[in-house]
């Protein structure tokens, strides 16, 4: 028989997203359904990554960015609150649709991102090699602990969204940056941050989890 996995959110803005999310739920009109949302999620991060593309020609398409950044948590979000306010839940279907939807628009997202001009193309596919590292060992614990951790400690897809746009106000008026004398593009200094914490978190977890399972699953 399947069971829901218990779904854990530690990041900096999940209890007022929350409040939010359940405010703006129970005001959406009946018409409008939870695969709507995650169609409009999916869509958003296509678009975003096209924008970020076309910002290689004119900077201004970062502002489009960002509006698609915000159409994308609209939907990302609101899908599954939506569901389980109007008691209409279906959590394997709900699991894997919205996550394989978040796993090519990802793609899609770090392609425009590559294509910016605003940072290198290395820096880029590490930043979706780690993300994909942090989807396979988030989805591997689900299913072997029973806990969908949706945030890593204050870190969750809001927080990342959030930072993507401060950054991409920023690079729309200078893309560098200047660190030790060096001149560095802004979002390449920000994408090997990233990276690195990305793969302090996937080790992190996976050792915790590895040690977890261990001890529950040590013959005596």
């Amino acid at each position: 028989m399947f069971q829901n996995a218990e779904r854990v959110h530690t990041a900096l803005t999940a209890n007022l997203e929350k409040r939010i999310l359940s405010w703006i739920a129970s005001r959406v009109p009946q018409a409008v359904g939870p695969d709507h949302l995650t169609a409009l999620a999916f869509a958003s991060q296509i678009f975003a990554g096209a924008a970020y593309a076309a910002a290689s020609r004119d900077p201004r398409f970062l502002w489009l960015v960002n509006l698609f950044l915000a159409l994308n948590w609209f939907g990302d979000s609101l899908d599954g609150t939506l569901a389980r306010v109007r008691k209409r839940q279906r959590p394997r279907y709900g699991f894997y649709v919205d996550h394989i939807a978040d796993t090519f628009g990802a793609l899609a997202l770090v392609c425009g991102l590559g294509c910016s001009g605003f940072v290198h193309w290395q820096v880029a596919a590490g930043l979706l090699v780690c993300f994909y590292t942090l989807s396979i060992e988030a989805y591997l614990a689900t299913y072997t602990t029973g806990r969908f951790r949706l945030s890593h400690g204050f870190v969750g897809p809001t927080e990342i969204r959030i930072l993507l746009a401060i950054g991409n106000t920023a690079i729309s008026r200078n893309p560098c940056i200047q660190i030790a004398g060096g001149h560095f593009l802004l979002f390449d200094a920000g994408g090997v941050a990233a990276i690195a914490a990305m793969a302090a978190m996937a080790l992190s977890a996976a050792a915790r989890n590895t040690a977890l399972l261990y001890r529950q699953e040590t013959w005596r």
